[in-house]
C-alpha cells in the first residue's frame, strides 16, 4: 500500500497531472492513493501537512475496500509531496492529531525534497512557511529520531530547485541516530527528471522506479502465508 503526494513547490500540482506515477507503482504490485491537499496562497504552513495527515487516515479507514493492507501503508512523494513524506514520518505530531498511530507508517521514499531549508531563501519557501511560530520547527530535519521507519531519499546531481544538501542532511542526522536510511543520487537528473523517470517513456534516465520499488519491497516484504499440504498418508503444514 503506497500513499504518493506530488510535487509544486506548494504552489502548484495536481494528482492528475502525477497520473503517470500512480500507475508505475500500481503495475509493481502497489495498491497506489494519490491525494489532492491545499496549496499557497489559499493556506501556509501546516494545513498541507494537516491534509497529508488526513489522506492517512482514510488510506487506513477505507483502502481494505480497494484491496489494500491498512497494516502494510508506505509513503513517497517528489518535491513538495517529499516534504510532506519527511513531516508525516517524522514529525508524529500530524498524524496523533487525526487519532492515527504514527507508527502506520513502514516506509517512506522522498524524491528531491526539502528537508532541512532554514533560513529560508526561496519565494516559494518564505511563502509556504510564512507566518510559523517557530520556523524551525517546519524543519523535517529537526524530527529526525532513531526510531524512523525506513527511509529512501533521492537526490538529482543537477538539481537546482531543491539542492541535494536537504536528503544528504537528514540521511548524516539519521544514520547518527541509528536510524535505516539510504540515500541515491542520480548524476546529471534535474528536479524535473527523478519524476519523470518514474514514467515508462522516461525509465532509461534512471532506476527510480526499479529503486524505489526495491526499496519498498525490502522495507515491506510479503506476509508469510500458512497453507495446508495434504499428501496420501498425512496432513501437514507448510510454509
Amino acid at each position: 500500500m503506497l500513499i504518493f503526494w506530488y510535487g509544486g513547490g506548494w504552489v502548484h500540482g495536481s494528482r492528475d497531472a502525477y497520473a503517470f506515477a500512480a500507475r508505475a507503482y500500481a503495475k509493481a504490485g502497489y495498491v497506489v492513493v494519490m491525494p489532492d491537499y491545499r496549496k499557497v496562497p489559499d493556506v501556509r504552513f501546516p494545513a498541507f501537512v494537516q491534509d497529508g495527515a488526513e489522506a492517512v487516515k482514510w488510506t487506513r479507514d477505507h483502502i481494505a475496500q480497494s484491496g489494500g493492507d491498512p497494516n502494510r501503508i508506505a509513503v513517497a512523494g517528489h518535491s513538495a509531496g517529499a516534504y510532506t513524506v519527511a513531516m508525516l514520518t517524522l514529525d508524529q505530531r500530524w498524524l496523533k492529531a487525526e487519532g492515527v498511530d504514527p507508527h502506520i507508517i513502514k516506509a517512506a521514499v522522498g524524491l528531491c525534497g526539502p528537508y532541512d531549508f532554514y533560513p529560508f531563501t526561496a519565494k516559494r519557501a518564505i511563502d509556504a512557511m510564512q507566518g510559523a511560530a517557530d520556523p524551525v520547527m517546519t524543519q523535517p530535519i529537526h524530527f529526525a529520531r532513531a526510531d524512523t521507519p525506513p527511509m529512501l531519499l533521492i537526490t538529482a546531481g543537477d538539481d537546482t530547485q531543491v539542492k541535494p544538501h536537504n536528503a544528504i542532511n537528514l540521511t548524516a542526522r539519521l544514520k547518527a541516530l541509528g536510524a535505516p536510511v539510504t540515500h541515491i543520487d542520480y548524476p546529471g537528473l534535474s528536479h524535473e527528471n527523478v519524476a519523470m523517470a518514474l514514467s515508462k517513456p522516461f525509465r532509461g534516465k534512471a532506476p527510480v522506479l526499479a529503486d524505489s520499488v526495491a526499496f519498498l519491497n525490502r522495507a515491506m516484504p510479503p506476509p508469510v502465508i500458512l497453507t495446508k499440504v495434504r499428501t496420501q498418508s498425512h496432513e501437514s503444514c507448510a510454509w
